[in-house]
Parts: C-alpha cells; structure tokens; sequence
C-alpha cells in the first residue's frame, strides 16, 4: 500500500507521518458538483480515511463538461451525484470508506454530519447552506474550506475556528442574489484551480501543519489574467454572533434561513429569504433574458418560464415556483438563478 502513496510520502511536508494521519481522518464534502468531484477526487487519491458526500441534486448532461467523477451513463440514468460520486471514487481507491447522503443540507443535518468530522468542505452553489456550516463549524470547532467560483472567477478561504475570520464576520449579511453557474457559465479550469487552493489546504490541516496554512483570502479571474490575495486578518470581529466572544450561531436558527412553503392546491412552492429585501428586478430580468425561456416584467415582478416551470420573482425577495410541489426539486431551482 505504501507503494501507492510513494511518491507522496516523498513529500518532505506530508511523509510517513503525515501520510499515516491522512489514513485516520474523516472529511465531509458538501456538494458534489464540480468543486465537490474534484476535492473527493484528489482526497481520495491522496488515501483520506474516510469520505462523506452529501448532494440532494442528480447527474445531468450540463455537469459533464465539469463534473469530473461523472459519465454520460450517469447523466442518463439520472443517478444521484452522491451515489455516482462513490460508485466512481470506490474504483479509484477502494481502501477509502465513502458515505453517500443523498439529501438537502438543513440545520439538523448538518449538524448530525459533523460529528466526528476532522474537515468540511464547502462545495455547494448558495450561502444559506455556507452560513450554516460556519456556525456548525464555529459551535463545533471544526475547520473548514469556503470555495466559490462562476464564469472565469474563483475564491477560497480557510476558517479556522478560533483564529481566522468567519464567513459572517467577511460578509455580515447573505447574499441574496447574483451570477451562477447557470446564469452565466463557467469554465473548467476555474473549477480545477478553486480545488485546488481547496485541497492542498485541505491536506494542510489533515496532517496537521497549521503552521503552512495560507491566512488570506485568494481571489483569480483567468481570463483577465489577475490574481488577489487579501489579508482578513483584521476583520475577525469580537462581537460576531458566529464566532465572537458570545456567540449566538443565528444561522442556526429559524429566523434566520429561508423559508419554503408548498402552495395547496396551486402546484406551486414558495421560497421567501430570511428577511425582507429590494430585488433588483432590472439585474435579474437582464440575467434571465440570455437563458433559455420566456420573460415577462410588470413594475412589481419578473416571470420566467422554462419547460414545465415558471418562476415569479417579487421585489420583496419571494419567489414562486409554479409547476413543481417538492421543496428540494424548487430550491435546487431557485438556486441555479439566484446563487
């Protein structure tokens, strides 16, 4: 088995040592869309003990052109990304132990899959879910690896409890709108550099070199050739309800998630954010006018068709989704649009 991690364990940095602590760890990767794949590719590889997978979404032919672990049997049979993610991952390494969760990440079962979990790894396509993992990570002390990318642009940035910044502490409030994936694309290569700074982070903390850690927030557009490393240092706040001197974890609560509601009789679900906010209706009817569909605006709200779905959006922040009465098919929806 040794032979298999030679050359890894030529790594000064990682060794014999290091190599055997990865063997010991339990890493849980949340999402498994393109940066998901790639993380429990290249941590699988690298012979982590244990690997947790979680995704409420299935393969589709779009993902192929990013979605490493995935094949076009995949996307035909509409396998669950989980499923297909450990079916693939255990031919690459079958000494791994791969859980599959084929769910969506709510307050509860985030904090059940943190148990006994040394890493998380964000690999999802919105900020509800991010902001409850930095409080599950913050209540639970447990490091984890924020990745970001669209178009030709990517972040990361490594939280460690106690020490760095949070994400609440980064960004204050929510985003609750923007680009996506699905709205304006994104390139493969932006994928591969986000996992990237991901896992050698990742292995970072698995063999336990704090010390080597990168403190910055990195931020990259290829096509534009740039390239940002910010110091956050000093935006680690003491009266953060996530990870200040009192923390409170709100995104924990009920309050402060966004609600869902299937609309009786009317086919349709309701997604409203946490709290009341001015959509900008021009941004998004913008957005919406290069997908593939049908939109109508009225000074109070943009309709977008697409298929056998219809999605109104109000300047309030709520959105209704018509032709659909599962709320993880609706948010999975919502989501693709507005990040």
């Amino acid at each position: 088995m040794q032979e298999r991690y030679s050359r890894q364990v030529l790594f000064d940095s990682i060794g014999e040592k290091g190599q055997e602590k990865l063997g010991q760890k339990h890493v849980c990767i949340i999402g498994a869309g393109a940066l998901g794949t790639g993380n429990a590719e290249i941590l699988a590889r690298a012979g982590v003990g244990r690997l947790t997978i979680v995704d409420r979404d299935y393969v589709e032919e779009s993902n192929l052109q990013r979605q490493q672990l995935y094949t076009e049997k995949d996307a035909k049979a509409r396998m669950p990304k989980a499923i297909a993610a450990k079916d693939r991952l255990n031919q690459v390494n079958s000494s791994v132990t791969i859980h599959a969760e084929i769910q969506d990440v709510t307050v509860e079962e985030m904090e059940r899959l943190a148990q006994g979990v040394d890493l998380i790894i964000d690999a999802t396509d919105n900020f509800d879910i991010r902001f409850i993992i930095n409080d599950v990570a913050q209540k639970f002390n447990i490091p984890w690896i924020y990745g970001g990318c669209v178009s030709s642009y990517g972040l990361s940035f490594t939280v460690i409890p106690g020490e760095t910044p949070c994400l609440n502490c980064l960004l204050q409030t929510v985003p609750l709108g923007g680009a996506t994936c699905d709205t304006i694309g994104v390139i493969a290569p932006v994928v591969q550099m986000v996992v990237s700074y991901q896992t050698a982070e990742a292995l970072k903390i698995l063999v336990e070199d704090w010390s080597s850690l990168r403190k910055k927030l990195v931020s990259f557009d290829l096509w534009d050739n740039e390239h940002v490393s910010i110091g956050v240092e000093r935006m680690k706040n003491s009266d953060c309800p996530s990870c200040g001197d009192h923390p409170t974890y709100p995104y924990l609560s009920y309050e402060q998630q966004t609600k869902t509601a299937v609309l009786c009789g009317r086919d349709a679900v309701q997604i409203r954010p946490p709290k009341k906010m001015a959509r900008d209706l021009d941004a998004l009817e913008r957005i919406l006018e290069s997908q593939n569909g049908e939109v109508n605006r009225n000074p109070f709200l943009v309709s977008f068709a697409n298929g056998d779905h219809r999605m109104v959006f109000f300047k309030d922040g709520r959105v209704l989704i018509h032709g659909v009465n599962d709320i993880s098919e609706a948010k999975s929806l919502y989501h693709k649009i507005v990040g």
